[in-house]
């Protein structure tokens, strides 16, 4: 599958394994891989996030929003807001472990369990080999030989899981990448409705 990669959607996967480095994670994870999608300032996604209102150097809400979702222990705002209806205050309990354990106590790095190395750097955790197949289901559906980091900013938002929770915060949703990637709001001419769904994580 990787021979289909683009220079773009290789420098998205070796970023993903630099960002879960630098996190002290033993896997790369599927916010690994946003954050490098993040990063990137050329690529078909980085004009995607662009034209939704997030460019190269806005991009810290988006940034901000997963850093606090790790510090949550991996809960999504949604999640924590249902858990506020049953009367569980989130941030109270994530205060207290802080308090005692220190900042970041909760965070959801480090976990073990099996994974696939790809091209040499950190094992993929199971989300995020599952991500890249999604990756290749689009780009097929859409009849396009090349994986770019575009199609891996769609199989995100195509997924259930923090970072479509986040991205769909600030407006980036499987069909409005597909709009502004492909300006037919995700169908190819002469086609009929080629939208994918891909619910996975």
């Amino acid at each position: 599958m990787f021979e289909r990669f683009t220079k773009d959607a290789r420098a998205v996967v070796r970023s993903a394994a630099a960002h879960a480095e630098r996190a002290g994670a033993q896997r790369v994870e599927e916010t690994h891989v946003l954050l490098a999608l993040l990063d990137g300032k050329a690529g078909r996604g980085s004009f995607a996030l662009t034209s939704l209102g997030l460019p190269p150097g806005g991009r810290g809400d988006l940034v901000r929003d997963l850093g606090e979702v790790r510090r949550r222990g991996g809960l999504s705002r949604a999640d924590a807001d249902a858990l506020s209806g049953l009367g569980i205050d989130v941030g109270e309990i994530v205060s207290r472990v802080e308090e005692a354990h220190g900042e970041g106590a909760l965070a959801a790095e480090g976990r073990q369990g099996p994974g696939a190395r790809l091209f040499g750097g950190r094992p993929f955790d199971r989300g995020a080999r599952e991500l890249l197949t999604d990756t290749l289901r689009i780009a097929l559906a859409r009849r396009e030989r090349q994986i770019g980091d575009e199609h891996l900013l769609l199989a995100l938002t195509a997924r259930r899981g923090v970072p479509s929770e986040v991205l769909a915060d600030h407006g980036v949703t499987y069909t409005a990448l597909t709009r502004v990637l492909y300006g037919d709001g995700g169908r190819r001419g002469g086609e009929g409705d080629g939208d994918v769904t891909v619910v996975a994580g």
